[in-house]
């Protein structure tokens, strides 16, 4: 029942933040992002690492009283209006260990909500990670997850509220002035 009330509160915290935030905002990019993440009675570290435009790949490390896991995911992020909220799709896999039934190992999906705090460097998400298991007691586990995030690495900038320049206006700018000096080396560029 405590856990219900958790999902309830943190997906009204969630969608209080992104009506209350500026949704032009375009500093929400980020190449590697690190925190911690509670699930299902487990807590422990994730790590997220972009490798493509819209894709990244997460490892997750959670410790319970009883159990050790280690998880490795690959997610595919689409916008929701705009960059600082985005959904993601994902799959990978996951070993670990029981006190009380040894070693186990599966598969694991995931399909989450992840939002960027404007003007900051924190990223909030909520997920669902269903998992098929081998070795272990059980055979399907369906946990849900909070991730709290730190932005380590952040993307290159697109300017702030995507109009005061960005690093490809500055290489316009720079390759411009090249030009219009190889024209002509005068006062008045004859």
């Amino acid at each position: 029942m405590n856990l219900i009330r958790l999902v309830g509160r943190l997906g009204a915290v969630l969608v209080l933040v992104w009506l209350l935030a500026p949704q032009r905002a375009q500093a929400q990019k980020y190449r590697t992002a690190g925190g911690i993440r509670y699930s299902s009675g487990s807590l422990g570290l994730t790590v997220q690492q972009k490798i493509l435009e819209k894709a990244t790949l997460e490892g997750i490390a959670l410790a319970s009283s009883r159990e050790l896991s280690a998880t490795v995911l690959a997610e595919r992020h689409f916008p929701v209006l705009g960059p600082s909220l985005n959904y993601y799709l994902g799959a990978g896999g996951h070993l670990g260990t029981h006190k009380d039934n040894g070693g186990f190992g599966g598969f694991d999906g995931i399909i989450g909500v992840e939002y960027k705090v404007a003007f900051t460097r924190l990223l909030l998400s909520a997920d669902f990670k269903p998992s098929v298991e081998f070795g272990g007691e059980d055979w399907a586990r369906f946990p849900v997850g909070f991730s709290l995030r730190y932005v380590i690495i952040q993307d290159k900038s697109s300017g702030l509220f995507g109009i005061f320049g960005s690093d490809k206006d500055k290489k316009k700018s720079k390759s411009k002035e090249g030009k219009a000096k190889q024209k002509g080396s005068g006062i008045f560029g004859l």
